[in-house]
C-alpha cells in the first residue's frame, strides 16, 4: 500500500478565486489557446494564467468570470510568456477544459477551503 496525501499536503496548495479581466487568443500554442490576466484582489494583485479552454470558450466568454486558480506554484515558461497561476478546470466529455468557478461571485482573492 502507498501513502496518500494529507490533509497538510492540501493545505499548502493555495487556491484563491479571481476574475478575468483580460482574456487574448493564443493560437501559437502547442498546449495552451488563451493568455488570461486575473485579478485576485488587493493582496495577490494581477496574475497571467496560459490556459487551454478552446473550443468550450471564446475571448468574450472569458471576461468578467471569476475562476479557482492556484497561486503558489512556480511560474512556467509557456512560449515566450511566463504563466503565473494555473487555472483550475475539469474535462467534458470530449476532454476540454470546463473551468471550475463559484456558484456565486464571491470576494476576489478568497482562498478555497
Amino acid at each position: 500500500m502507498t501513502a496518500g496525501t494529507t490533509f497538510g499536503d492540501f493545505e499548502k496548495i493555495d487556491i484563491r478565486v479571481g476574475i478575468v479581466l483580460e482574456a487574448l487568443p493564443f493560437p501559437e500554442g502547442k498546449h495552451s489557446t488563451h493568455i488570461l490576466m486575473i485579478d485576485f484582489g488587493p493582496e495577490l494583485g494581477a496574475k497571467k494564467s496560459l490556459a487551454k479552454l478552446a473550443p468550450n470558450y471564446t475571448t468574450g466568454e472569458l471576461v468578467g468570470r471569476q475562476v479557482l486558480c492556484v497561486v503558489n506554484f512556480p511560474t512556467r515558461q509557456i512560449g515566450k510568456h511566463q504563466s503565473e497561476v494555473l487555472t483550475l478546470g475539469v474535462p467534458d466529455e470530449r476532454g476540454n477544459v470546463v473551468l471550475l468557478r463559484p456558484d456565486h461571485d464571491v470576494p476576489l482573492g478568497g482562498r478555497l477551503f
